[in-house]
């Protein structure tokens, strides 16, 4: 871990560090749950999102045990550093946070209802930090792949807040942007379904007791 002010400010794009135009580690071909490919292109049918809410080990297992979840990937997103590695999200210096990719089948599982698991599995008004996690890599986001689920997701907010708001918490820090130019790089192989291999490891998950509406009408 290297400790410095951006791991509780954002890097800019000239602060970032510079990466490489490949990563440098390889990804395992399936998931060691569900049997499916990890990496893309995925079949037509499915529909992919992409969530951060604290460390993915936790994260990633809330998604897999999901019904109609087809496949998930542990990776870091919303920052500039191409292809990053894992020491340097930790840093502090990329910009990005720790992200989980959904790949779903919408015939058997909403976008709604993964919302619905993204707000009550983490506490998102903690800013650059989940419990005991500090740093920005750890910051809630939802990074969407389509104006109907930027929508979805921004209702949802606004849906949970008030929730939130009535039980005494504080305001959502979630930052909400579409995955346009925020690439999704995935975390090195060790990171893949963690808790699959540890069952017996760190899981920082955990929500704020509130349950999030489902299928929120718009505010």
């Amino acid at each position: 871990m290297l400790f410095n002010r951006f791991k509780n400010a954002l890097p800019t794009p000239e602060e970032a560090l510079k990466g490489r135009p490949e990563r440098d580690f390889t990804v395992p071909d399936r998931h060691t749950v569900l049997g499916n490919p990890l990496l893309g292109p995925y079949p037509a049918h499915l529909r992919i999102a992409d969530f951060g809410l604290g460390c993915f080990w936790g994260a990633e297992r809330k998604f897999w045990q999901t019904e109609g979840v087809w496949t998930t990937l542990a990776g870091y997103q919303g920052g500039h550093t191409p292809n990053p590695t894992y020491e340097e999200v930790c840093s502090g210096l990329t910009g990005h946070t720790e992200a989980v990719r959904v790949v779903y089948d919408p015939a058997r599982v909403s976008y709604a209802g993964l919302l619905k698991l993204f707000w009550e599995s983490h506490d998102p008004t903690q800013g650059f930090r989940q419990g005991n996690d500090t740093g920005t890599q750890y910051r809630s986001a939802i990074y969407t792949h389509s104006p109907a689920d930027q929508e979805a997701a921004e209702a949802s907010r606004t849906a949970y807040q008030t929730v939130l708001t009535a039980s005494g918490h504080g305001t959502i820090t979630t930052e909400i942007l579409p995955a346009t130019d925020r690439p999704f790089y995935p975390a090195e192989g060790y990171h893949q379904q963690y808790l699959d291999k540890n069952p017996a490891g760190y899981c920082g998950i955990g929500g704020t007791g509130v349950s999030c509406p489902v299928g929120v009408a718009k505010a």
